[in-house]
């Protein structure tokens, strides 16, 4: 599970109930940061934990035939400058594209999109989107998104 916000400014691990919490990248001011919850059972799967930066993070899990590599993100809000979102959606094609092609990937996150349920988005987000227009966030998730060849599975199914 990809936590964000953790808003502490060491990378460590913890232990918490069942689960190994992995966190990192807050700034000094103790915001931002993510974190990844990892039952202990699964615990023995997890090959490297990488804080890419206040805002994003990847674990790699071993699998069965590939490896599982889930990024966990936290993108700039809609109020934020438009150079704060390209520089984050820049990191984030650099960071994917740096990963091995043949591994499982899995992006989630907080994104603060929202898309229209329009015709030209329905391959990325389907049918089930409750809003009635898009911000700009909601374009760069999509346009990320399909860039990617990926879904986006919140908005898949009926809410």
């Amino acid at each position: 599970m990809g936590v964000q916000q953790v808003r502490w400014d060491k990378e460590r691990t913890v232990r918490a109930g069942y689960y190994n919490f992995f966190y990192g990248k807050g700034n000094e001011n103790h915001q931002l940061g993510t974190g990844i919850f990892v039952h202990h059972r699964t615990v023995s799967a997890v090959k490297t934990v990488e804080f890419v930066s206040n805002r994003m993070s990847y674990i790699v899990l071993r699998g069965h035939w590939c490896n599982i590599i889930v990024l966990n993100v936290h993108a700039p809000s809609e109020e934020k400058s438009d150079d704060s979102k390209a520089r984050f959606y820049e990191e984030l094609e650099q960071v994917f594209y740096h990963l091995p092609k043949y591994h499982i990937k899995i992006l989630l996150g907080n994104f603060t999109e929202k898309v229209e349920r329009e015709n030209k988005f329905k391959p990325t987000i389907g049918n089930e989107s409750l809003n009635q227009d898009s911000n700009d966030n909601g374009v760069r998730t999509v346009n990320s998104a399909t860039s990617k060849n990926l879904v986006v599975e919140s908005m898949m199914f009926p809410h």
